[in-house]
């Protein structure tokens, strides 16, 4: 979709602009490397903390069941229920998910769940979306694994039409059909809430940027960033048209360590590095046009209140939200 169809949505404006990059957590905000889930102590208090220090995002995974061989839960609860009850408590900061697994859900029931969630957070709901990675979890919703990537472009031309569209008409082999007959309340009231894609979701590149409005992948070795950026634009220039910005995002995990002046240093899935040199490469991924990070601290052997510190002081001064205060936006 054109970027004028994002620019008044709250949550698209807060984290993506051209030439600019701004920093999310994916939850939950605790430090747990040696665990298959978290205590969820002081949750609440951390989010309200992440939000008034200028954090752009936090994300939630959608993890339905522990799988004990993977040994992750996630941040254990639900993502978009509990996504409303971190709405509730926050003002500013933008509200994802990375990503829900979109072959698993019923798409016209996630798109009133989606919706709902926009409005209750003012418009700051940014839909991740994915095809998931554990095979174990798909007998006990009795689908076929390797179905994954065609439920998912199934699933996802159904939720579009339903909450894009007035009395929508559709018909799916998996998902029902509309006739006109009947309508999605409420449609969200910022115009349309940004779908990005987390991983390819099972999808070519070319499909999604045809797609979706924005790509968060695994981060690329530093020296390939600015290749990574490039072709991802090239791409959304010829499947979505010359002009249209759609943003890219890197993740993995963080082990945010004491010594703020540490070196960079790329690990399995992510980085290991003091939060000065964090915001050195952050400003890299910046200048070769990377627009979001996306960092997962769960492995850092610090506590999450010291991390925090640490962005607080040497990297969010940097890459702050881009939204405005909230008083401006009422004004």
């Amino acid at each position: 979709m054109p970027a004028a169809s994002l620019s008044r949505h709250p949550g698209h404006h807060s984290l993506f602009a051209p030439k600019a990059l701004t920093l999310g957590l994916i939850m939950p905000l605790e430090t747990y490397p040696d665990a298959p889930a978290p205590t969820m102590r002081g949750h609440i208090a951390a989010a309200i903390a992440a939000d008034a220090a200028g954090l752009g995002a936090l994300w939630m995974r959608d993890v339905p069941f522990y799988d004990p061989g993977y040994g992750d839960a996630g941040q254990v609860f639900e993502p978009l229920t509990y996504l409303a009850a971190i709405a509730s408590v926050t003002t500013s900061i933008a509200l994802g998910t990375a990503g829900i697994v979109l072959p698993l859900r019923e798409p016209k029931l996630l798109a009133k769940q989606v919706a709902t969630v926009d409005r209750l957070s003012a418009g700051r709901m940014m839909l991740g979306l994915s095809s998931g990675d554990r095979p174990s979890e798909y007998p006990l919703f009795g689908i076929d694994f390797a179905t994954r990537g065609e439920r998912f472009r199934d699933a996802f031309d159904v939720y579009r039409t339903v909450i894009g569209t007035d009395y929508p008409h559709f018909a799916s082999p998996r998902f029902g059909r509309g006739d006109g007959q009947l309508d999605l309340v409420p449609k969200p009231a910022f115009g349309p809430i940004p779908t990005i894609a987390i991983g390819r979701g099972q999808q070519s590149l070319e499909w999604v940027a045809a797609n979706m409005q924005g790509f968060i992948a695994p981060s690329p070795s530093i020296d390939r960033l600015t290749d990574f950026a490039d072709d991802w634009r090239g791409l959304v220039e010829r499947e979505a048209g010359d002009g249209v910005f759609k943003p890219i995002g890197i993740a993995g995990y963080l082990d945010l360590v004491a010594d703020r002046d540490q070196p960079m240093q790329q690990i399995r899935a992510g980085f290991r590095t003091g939060s000065k040199a964090l915001a050195e490469f952050l400003g890299q991924a910046r200048d070769a046009g990377i627009n979001h990070a996306a960092l997962n601290p769960k492995i850092s052997r610090r506590p999450h209140a010291a991390l925090m510190d640490d962005l607080v002081r040497d990297v969010l001064p940097h890459f702050p939200s881009l939204r405005p205060p909230a008083h401006a936006l009422a004004a």
